[in-house]
């Protein structure tokens, strides 16, 4: 990666943002989807997967179960406000996540639910209850 900052002290100060923005634009993974951080727990009852994702609403999300596959997915599409004044700097980049995970058949797919507070998107897949069978004696004839 280049650095940019030596090449300060042997530039113009006002070329400095213009080294960084350039050093940006090709060093920088601006060009891919993101990949939402997740975490996943297991409990007695449930498995729970912490989506992070700050700053969204429950309605950016999709989530879909389909064959046993639960696919979580948000796109944010570019926005293009017009204001007064001019932009000396815009960051704000075109953001969007897919996830999936294949789910066993000790879920509860009926049951699963999903909370999204504090910039975490929670989802619950309940465990199926389990019954122990009884033992049956088989009598030798």
């Amino acid at each position: 990666m280049y650095n940019y900052k030596k090449a300060y002290g042997m530039v113009p100060r006002s070329f400095g943002g213009i080294l960084e923005d350039m050093n940006k634009f090709f060093y920088d993974d601006n060009w891919s989807n993101t990949t939402a951080p997740v975490n996943i727990k297991e409990t007695d009852n449930a498995y729970e997967v912490h989506v992070v994702a700050p700053g969204l609403s429950k309605e950016d999300f999709k989530i879909n179960l389909d064959d046993n596959v639960l696919k979580i997915s948000f796109e944010q599409k570019e926005e293009t406000k017009t204001e007064d004044g001019k932009w000396l700097r815009n960051e704000y980049r075109f953001r969007s996540f897919k996830r999936s995970f294949t789910l066993n058949d000790t879920i509860n797919t009926e049951a699963i639910n999903a909370k999204y507070n504090d910039g975490i998107l929670a989802i619950t897949l309940p465990k199926k209850e389990t019954t122990e069978k009884a033992s049956k004696e088989i009598t030798i004839a």
